[in-house]
C-alpha cells in the first residue's frame, strides 16, 4: 500500500499489526515475538519519496542502532516511496552497497519487504510471496550480532523459508490476501 497522505502513527499501527498477526502469528520469524516482547524494535516512518532521500533515511536509522545498542531492530517504513517493486529492489542493493561503503558490513544486515514481493522466478499470484509481503515499503535492518546470537539457540534456521512457504501455499492466496489486508495493506 503505498499512500500519498498519510500519519505516521497510522502507518505504525499498521506495521505492529502486520508484524502481530503476520511475522509473529504465523511464526514466519521465530525470533521477532522476543524484540517485540522486549520493546527493543524500533518503528521509524519517513517520507522519503527518491532513492537519495530513502539513503539517507537508512543512514539516520543506522546512526540511531549505533547510538541506542538496547535497539535490536529497526524497521524504516517508507509509505510515499517505491510502488513499484523493482525499483524498491533496486533500493535494497543501493542500501547494501552504501552500508558496504560505509563500513557496516556484518554489523548491521537489511531484510526486505514489500506490499509487491516478488520472489525471483514466482509468480505474482504465488502464495510464497507474503512470506516477505508487507503493508509498506520498508527496510529492516537487524544487528548482524543479535541474528548470530538467535541462531545459536535455534535448531535448523535454513528450515524456516522452506517451512513458510510451505505453510503459505497450504493456506492458499486468498487466505494470505485477506490477511495482509486485514493489517491495513492492498
Amino acid at each position: 500500500m503505498i499512500v500519498q497522505n498519510y500519519q505516521a502513527d497510522e502507518v505504525i499501527a499498521h506495521t505492529k499489526q502486520w508484524v502481530e498477526k503476520v511475522v509473529i502469528g504465523l511464526n514466519f520469524c521465530p525470533f521477532a515475538a522476543k524484540v517485540v516482547n522486549q520493546q527493543t524494535i524500533h518503528f521509524q516512518v519517513s517520507n522519503a519519496d527518491s532513492y537519495q532521500l530513502c539513503l539517507e533515511a537508512l543512514m539516520l536509522e543506522i546512526q540511531r542502532l549505533d547510538e541506542t545498542p538496547h535497539i535490536e531492530t529497526t524497521l524504516l517504513i517508507l509509505p510515499v516511496a517505491f510502488p513499484v517493486f523493482n525499483d524498491y529492489l533496486e533500493l535494497v542493493s543501493l542500501s547494501e552497497k552504501l552500508m558496504k561503503k560505509e563500513g557496516y558490513e556484518g554489523i548491521y544486515q537489511v531484510a526486505s519487504f514489500h506490499p509487491l514481493y516478488l520472489f525471483a522466478g514466482s509468480k505474482e499470484t504465488d502464495a510464497e510471496n507474503y512470506t516477505n509481503r508487507s503493508v509498506y515499503p520498508m527496510l529492516h535492518l537487524l544487528r548482524e550480532s543479535s541474528i548470530d546470537k538467535a541462531l545459536e539457540s535455534y535448531k535448523n534456521p535454513d528450515d524456516i523459508p522452506e517451512r513458510n512457504i510451505r505453510f503459505t501455499k497450504e493456506k492458499g492466496l486468498e487466505y494470505m490476501k485477506m490477511l495482509l489486508k486485514a493489517c491495513g495493506g492492498g
